[in-house]
């Protein structure tokens, strides 16, 4: 005597449920395991975007105050390496020549 198993007709309903079920426990654990560390790098994302936003317009500041005083410094030094100083120079008295005949004008 061969006995067959009863067959039971096929729900897609276990299928779904169990796929439901996964879903659900895949996003229960996600919350409680992975949420701190998503909410650390989301935070940490906009911590430094924060910082970044103040950060240009302060580097920016600085770079203008550092080219002012290269060029302040560099005209200032030219300037003082063009200032005279008041020496006395010696160019000698012009001697004169006796009068010749040749250079004395005729009356």
């Amino acid at each position: 005597m061969t006995t067959t198993p009863p067959s039971r007709p096929s729900t897609p309903w276990g299928t779904i449920g169990a796929g439901v079920a996964a879903l659900a426990a895949c996003a229960v654990c996600c919350a409680v395991c992975c949420a701190g560390p998503l909410l650390a790098v989301l935070g940490g994302i906009g911590i430094t975007s924060a910082i970044g936003a103040l950060w240009m317009p302060a580097l920016a500041v600085l770079a203008v105050a550092a080219a002012v005083a290269v060029v302040v410094v560099h005209r200032r030094r030219r300037a003082a390496s063009c200032r005279t100083t008041t020496t006395h120079a010696d160019l000698g008295m012009p001697t004169v020549r006796p009068a010749s005949e040749e250079t004395t004008p005729v009356r």
